[in-house]
């Protein structure tokens, strides 16, 4: 993966006179002595990261962690003091007032937590306000956003104004608009925390289908850790103006850096941040319908197992079967698709753990992980669902 963003040594500090803080970060002087002698705020100390194309990049903290200084100097509606900006190989620090004017524009959007939207015009109207700046004809910008504003579910509602909409419906239109310009990444600053938690959890979902597609790159600010877990392929945490850790979800969860990390995840419900890909084994034991009943048996036998499934030459699901089942069809003289069953369940590798409990509860079999072409990639065992409840239960 290529990087899209690169973040080298940044630093933010609120004052006029940002120089003299410096050096006292130099010195390794902590951000609340700074505060104390001379009234200056650390927002971001000395940080470094780098966002790959096409990434869903999180940024996790605490209120005052520095996470919202550290987006917005993303974008540079915060100039940073130190370090540098690089999206796409060049400087955005360096950038002149007109080349900033066309990176907001084309090439980063930013989404507020407080949505941003005007409330004279319509649904429509606010969709098409970023491409009406750039200059575009009034049916060429419509175009667009009537497809953008599709994108987000907003179908039927174009030319309703904003007052006649619910938050959700709010945050909905405030994505399409960014959207409707094509940015290459999207900023997006704790943009559902003041949504209800079920308005909440579908706009989660809304992004992540709208990801699957777009396959943008995109930096989210949250203080949620469940949200940041769920949403991102790798997270960072921030503690006073600092990244702490940097890492995949299940990594962090597994691996906390410190006791700060340690404690800041302890509550996490893993059912809703670990998926199927994260607990499922390779499907080593597995069977070709081709090779018949016999096979089958000794390949339960010989991993001691009590049912395997059953593939084709590409690895397509065919079905399972079971050691009493193939056994009796040996005696009974029955072909192996004849006893073959379908009664097990099935999902794919981004199913949260929290859908696959009810399956585990409710299946005898492993649970089979298949691809959009039903090939094979992996088997969950029913333990490894049911024992995680075990385990978020004693957290």
């Amino acid at each position: 993966m290529s990087a899209k963003i690169k973040v080298e040594k940044l630093t933010k500090i609120f004052g006029k006179r940002p120089k003299e803080i410096l050096k006292r970060l130099k010195k390794n002087q902590s951000k609340e002595k700074i505060f104390k002698e001379t009234g200056y705020t650390v927002g971001v100390k000395n940080v470094s990261f780098v966002v790959n194309e096409g990434e869903f990049f999180v940024i996790m903290g605490l209120s005052g962690s520095g996470k919202s200084t550290l987006i917005r100097c993303l974008n540079m509606l915060n100039k940073p003091s130190a370090g540098n900006i690089y999206v796409d190989g060049e400087d955005v620090v360096k950038y002149s007032p007109s080349q900033l004017r066309e990176f907001r524009q084309k090439k980063a959007a930013m989404v507020f937590q407080n949505f941003g939207l005007f409330n004279h015009r319509t649904v429509l109207g606010n969709v098409e306000y970023g491409l009406e700046v750039r200059g575009m004809t009034q049916e060429e910008r419509k175009i667009i956003a009537l497809e953008t504003i599709e994108s987000v579910g907003l179908s039927g509602w174009e030319n309703k104004y904003i007052t006649e909409l619910s938050g959700g419906m709010q945050q909905r239109v405030g994505l399409a608009r960014a959207l409707a310009n094509n940015p290459d990444i999207l900023l997006m600053d704790e943009p559902f925390s003041a949504l209800d938690p079920l308005i909440r959890r579908d706009m989660q979902l809304e992004l992540l289908d709208i990801q699957s597609k777009l396959k943008k790159t995109i930096v989210f600010i949250t203080h949620d850790v469940n949200e940041a877990f769920k949403l991102g392929d790798r997270v960072a945490v921030m503690k006073d103006a600092e990244i702490v850790q940097i890492g995949e979800p299940e990594d962090i969860l597994n691996n906390p850096s410190n006791s700060y990390i340690e404690n800041f995840v302890r509550g996490t419900d893993r059912s809703k941040v670990l998926q199927a890909k994260h607990i499922m084994v390779k499907p080593n034991a597995m069977v070709n319908l081709k090779h018949g009943l016999k096979v089958a048996i000794k390949e339960m036998e010989s991993n001691s197992i009590s049912s395997v499934f059953v593939v084709d030459d590409n690895r397509k699901l065919e079905g399972i079967i079971s050691i009493d089942s193939a056994i009796e069809a040996v005696k009974n003289k029955r072909t192996f698709r004849e006893v073959l069953t379908q009664d097990y369940f099935t999902t794919d590798e981004e199913t949260y753990m929290e859908e696959l409990i009810p399956m585990a509860i409710d299946t005898k079999y492993p649970i089979a992980v298949i691809n959009e072409n039903r090939k094979l990639m992996g088997i969950i065992m029913r333990v490894s669902v049911l024992s995680g409840l075990i385990q978020d239960h004693s957290i």
